[in-house]
């Protein structure tokens, strides 16, 4: 028997590893294949696309807020992973009276994500032990990184309008456990609508535009330099285009994301 507590506090119980997976989240499929359970997927959404060879054969049950219910009950899982924030509460609900058990993970912190990650490889009889060891080592590194001055960060996330995150998000967690101060991070939104004006008067030190979930560019540079060089992002010139999946994606990209922010933000 394995019990383990979900992140809705639901303490979830399957009889041993499960073998029939339908995930419904792309990073935590992601996940899956990378602590050696990818054989036990059999179903995943539209956007679970990590990693290729490995997603290419599997079920599709729809995106992650719009999947069909009727084709996972046919797919018979013996369990369904979801995201409290990425996917539809009804759907679980109609999974879970359908009987099918439903894990349900929302990791706002890299702690969160590490707890993740530990939780999914238990259900499906894997470890991923290996994976968190290079977080950990990551978070140290960036941690004690000579020079480290906690930069105040913008990270947009969005435009039309302008976006960002605060301090109970995911994204937000990377940027400080990498050494950066996110300037939306007491904001009271979790996704914060912001004009240029009200970005220049935090004064970032640092400005970093990924590339989704809103695809930024270089060509999106000069917007933000328009903010003027009272900014110091703007007058020193740090503006950087990041992979978002880096920032967003929770699981094995965790330890890069960390290392290659951590530099940026000392660089």
């Amino acid at each position: 028997m394995i019990e383990i507590v979900d992140d809705l506090g639901r303490t979830l119980r399957i009889p041993g590893p499960a073998r029939r997976i339908v995930c419904l989240v792309p990073s935590i499929t992601e996940t899956l294949f990378a602590v050696g359970a990818g054989e036990s997927v059999i179903g995943v959404t539209d956007f679970c696309i990590h990693p290729a060879d490995g997603v290419s054969g599997k079920s599709k049950v729809g995106g992650t807020k719009n999947v069909v219910v009727e084709k996972i009950i046919l797919l018979r899982p013996d369990l369904v992973l979801a995201n409290a924030e990425e996917n539809r509460r009804h759907h679980v609900e109609e999974l879970e009276r359908a009987g099918i058990p439903v894990f349900v993970t929302f990791p706002k912190t890299v702690a969160g994500c590490v707890k993740m990650m530990r939780d999914v490889a238990a259900l499906a009889g894997a470890s991923a032990e290996p994976i968190i060891n290079l977080v950990e080592e990551a978070r140290s590194l960036a941690s004690s990184r000579p020079g480290r001055a906690e930069p105040r960060v913008l990270c947009p996330i969005w435009k039309n309008p302008y976006m960002s995150i605060n301090s109970d998000t995911f994204v937000d967690s990377v940027i400080s456990e990498a050494g950066g101060r996110n300037v939306f991070a007491v904001d009271p939104e979790r996704y914060p609508k912001f004009s240029l004006d009200d970005a220049a008067q935090r004064r970032p030190d640092i400005i970093i535009l990924p590339t989704e979930p809103y695809h930024f560019t270089a060509a999106d540079f000069s917007e933000f330099e328009s903010m003027g060089a009272s900014v110091p992002a703007v007058a020193n010139r740090r503006m950087h285009i990041v992979e978002g999946e880096l920032l967003s994606w929770y699981g094995p990209r965790v330890a890069r994301a960390l290392r290659e922010l951590s530099a940026l933000f000392v660089a």
